[in-house]
Parts: structure tokens; C-alpha cells; sequence
């Protein structure tokens, strides 16, 4: 477990509420990540995990509660500023540019770190073409962090749906965030996929990314996570290590529609 020692959060959710009219999406969530950890969100359908990292990334802001990315509070900011601060994300549904190249693609992610501004770019320095190189050298290098070498000069359209998505994690891997938000990385994926997908987590992490994923694949979720975070009609039920929440009385309930 790479979780820091200190137990130092990167990303900390204070007291979060949204709401979608009379739908409670989420309900008074506190919720903190641990630096260097795999931390898991999980609830059945309509419990609110998407809602809460939308809210994390800026694509909702919450009505009420604070959130926070290091010593930043983010919420409030838009998306871009949020990402300035250190933080990266899939989506459920692709959101690759098919007609370019996996390379291309990711360069796009590399460009983050890019120092070449718009003066630059129009006067045509030196200095602009040295930099695209290194960007284009950067992004090979992520395409062969996930395995991707062959993929490098092929349309994104063209590779299989477990391909594109190691190529959308490899874009927002290389933007080097200090938080990664994953939302149903296994979405569509077979067990070898899968089991490709856990070991790339695992390296990503090793890198020094904190991971946040909302995952319905429990048998991932328990091999993967150091943490569990679960919630139910958007209130957090229980959090705890993997063995700890997997036997946990509301969880059972909350999955399998119990009455207590």
C-alpha cells in the first residue's frame, strides 16, 4: 500500500450539497483522499458519484460545502482552473479526437506543461519548434507507458474500445496531475483489459498520481483500492479499507436492496 505514511489528503470535500431541483444528488458529503493512494467511490446507480466528481472537476459547482486540491479551494472555479491546479479526468463515454492521431492525441494532454506563448507561437521562434519536439517526444513516451507503441501514428477512431481507453488515460496521465479522476475506467473492458487496466493504475500511482475512481467493477475495486468510499441517494454510508467496507451491514443493504 503507497498510501503517505503521514496520511496527508490531497483532495478534501467538505460538507458538499447539490442539488437538482427536489433530487438530493448530493447531501451534506465530506469526503477526504489520501495522498498517494488508489481511492475508490462506489454506490449503485443514482447514489451520486458522478455528481460528486463532476462537482470535484467544475462541471457542477455545489451549493454548498468546500473542496479542496492540495492548499487550493476549487470550488467555484471553472474546469481549466481547476485543472491549472493539478487535476485530470476521464469520463464515462469516450471524449478522444478521433481523427487524430493517438500521438496527437496525446500531445494534446503534454501541451499543459508547454511554455510557448501565442507571440511566440505567431513569430515562429526557435524555441517553439524545440518545444513541440519535446512534446512529441513526451507523448511517445506515455504511449509506451500503456502500451500503446504501435497505436502511435493510427487515427484514434481506429483503435478497439480498450485501446482508446488506455489512450484517454494515457492523455490525462500526461498532463502529470497530482489528482486523477477516473469515472468507470473498466466501462466495457474484458477481464485481460481489466486486469491490463489495474496494473496500469498501479504504475500511475507508483509515479507519485493519487487516483480517484468511480467503479462498478467490484472484484477491481477490492483488488485495487486502498481506500472505499461508498454512497447511497447521495449521503456517504460507509469508508474504510476494502475488507472493512465489503462486509459492512449498509453496503450490503444499499447493493442488494435489503430491508433492514
Amino acid at each position: 500500500m503507497s498510501v503517505n505514511s503521514s496520511g496527508e489528503s490531497i483532495l478534501r470535500m467538505l460538507g458538499i450539497v447539490k442539488h437538482f431541483g427536489r433530487l438530493r444528488a448530493v447531501d451534506g458529503v465530506s469526503l477526504e483522499v489520501p495522498r498517494g493512494s488508489i481511492t475508490a467511490l462506489i454506490g449503485p446507480n443514482g447514489a451520486g458519484k458522478t455528481t460528486m466528481i463532476n462537482l470535484i472537476a467544475g462541471q457542477e459547482t455545489p451549493k454548498k460545502g468546500e473542496i479542496w486540491l492540495d492548499d487550493v479551494r476549487i470550488d467555484g472555479l471553472r474546469p481549466s482552473q481547476i485543472a491549472a491546479t493539478g487535476l485530470a479526468r476521464t469520463f464515462q463515454n469516450l471524449r478522444l479526437f478521433t481523427n487524430m492521431t493517438a500521438r496527437e492525441n496525446v500531445m494534446v494532454g503534454r501541451h499543459r506543461h508547454g511554455r510557448t506563448g501565442i507571440i511566440e507561437a505567431i513569430s515562429g521562434f526557435p524555441s517553439v519548434a524545440s518545444e513541440e519536439r519535446r512534446i512529441e517526444s513526451d507523448a511517445v513516451s506515455f504511449l509506451h507507458f500503456v502500451n500503446l507503441d504501435f497505436a502511435q501514428s493510427l487515427p484514434a477512431a481506429s483503435l478497439s474500445f480498450g485501446h482508446q481507453r488506455l489512450l484517454e488515460i494515457a492523455r490525462s496521465a500526461a498532463t502529470q496531475p497530482l489528482l486523477l479522476l477516473l469515472d468507470e475506467p473498466a466501462a466495457g473492458l474484458n477481464r485481460v483489459e481489466t486486469r491490463d487496466l489495474a496494473r496500469l493504475l498501479r504504475r500511475i500511482r507508483g509515479e507519485g498520481t493519487t487516483i480517484l475512481l468511480v467503479e462498478h467493477d467490484m472484484t477491481l475495486v477490492m483488488e485495487l483500492a486502498d481506500l472505499v468510499v461508498v454512497v447511497d441517494h447521495g449521503v456517504k454510508i460507509a469508508e474504510g479499507p476494502p475488507a472493512a467496507v465489503r462486509g459492512d451491514r449498509l453496503v450490503i443493504e444499499a447493493y442488494l436492496g435489503v430491508q433492514s
